[in-house]
């Protein structure tokens, strides 16, 4: 089983407007509401390639029952822990600019944080566990750790998708595969990044402490990945990009869901970049359709280093 842990969910309140003029009435030209966070967005994509999933993590609230009864009618597997604070509400503000408006979320028990714990201890050896996303402020700052070592207690594999000391200090325990973007790699090693090859270098270093697999968005760029021998770098399809929200979650989605299917890294990797810019190129998460029309439009080159 494929399980995806968002400490954080939201639903995400994207709205669309001509120009925004703080201060005055703004009106919409249209808005949409889809269920957030990054592990529930991986969940949803593994759905829409026929992998199954199940979706852990926190609800709670009219916000809450928004997004469980969305997954279900995807027909998404849940196991989520119900709390009594509301699930968060995001905005999206889209005009001549993109803004995002985020909440920091609900306030966690420390029940409800041990019933989440108590999930992991379930899992079993060949189960793969996606942690995705920032934590909500009101859980314990080793949070991550303790769920990690779970995980590496029942030997199974993990992947990590966060950001700064949360990541450095899940790649000691081998995580499957790591996804920082470029922008994110040099935030992590604390350095500005002037040519492809500094990327690289910096690319080697989350396997050098431990990552199995790396993957390195770089936008319109394509992607890098990075193995404990190899260096590969993808170009991406072309396209209009409607959205940037879920792209890095489709990635993860696509590496894992082509990785259980074929076992190879390569595939997976090609997979992986298709995934990413069809949600790109759309108003939601990518569809397998729109995923299977962009894959052979990428293509995978080693790099001599």
């Amino acid at each position: 089983m494929i399980y995806t842990v968002t400490l954080n969910p939201s639903i995400d309140y994207i709205v669309h407007v001509p120009s925004v003029q703080l201060g005055e009435l703004n009106r919409m030209d249209n808005d949409i509401k889809l269920p957030g966070g990054k592990g529930i967005n991986v969940s949803r994509v593994l759905n829409h390639i026929n992998q199954t999933s199940t979706a852990l993590g926190f609800l709670g609230g009219f916000t809450g029952n928004f997004i469980a009864d969305w997954l279900e009618k995807e027909g998404v597997q849940t196991q989520f822990v119900s709390i009594k604070g509301d699930t968060r509400i995001n905005v999206k503000l889209k005009s001549d600019t993109e803004t995002e408006l985020n909440a920091q979320g609900p306030v966690i028990s420390q029940d409800e944080a041990d019933q989440l714990i108590n999930q992991i201890d379930l899992i079993k050896d060949d189960d793969i566990i996606i942690l995705s996303g920032n934590k909500p402020p009101s859980l314990s700052e080793d949070f991550y750790q303790n769920l990690i070592a779970k995980v590496v207690l029942k030997q199974a594999d993990f992947v990590i998708d966060t950001t700064g000391s949360e990541l450095l200090n899940a790649l000691v325990h081998k995580p499957l595969l790591v996804k920082p973007n470029h922008h994110e790699l040099a935030e992590l090693f604390d350095t500005t990044f002037h040519s492809l090859e500094d990327i690289i270098v910096h690319g080697k270093k989350l396997i050098d402490l431990g990552a199995q697999y790396a993957l390195v968005s770089m936008a319109g760029d394509g992607a890098l990945f990075f193995t404990n021998e190899q260096v590969y770098q993808a170009t991406v399809p072309k396209g209009i990009v409607k959205n940037s929200v879920g792209a890095g979650d489709s990635m993860i989605a696509g590496f894992v869901g082509a990785l259980v299917d074929t076992k190879d890294p390569l595939k997976a990797f090609q997979k992986s970049v298709a995934t990413g810019s069809a949600t790109a190129f759309s108003d939601d998460l990518a569809t397998k359709t729109e995923i299977e029309a962009l894959l052979t439009n990428v293509t995978i080159t080693e790099l001599t280093l």
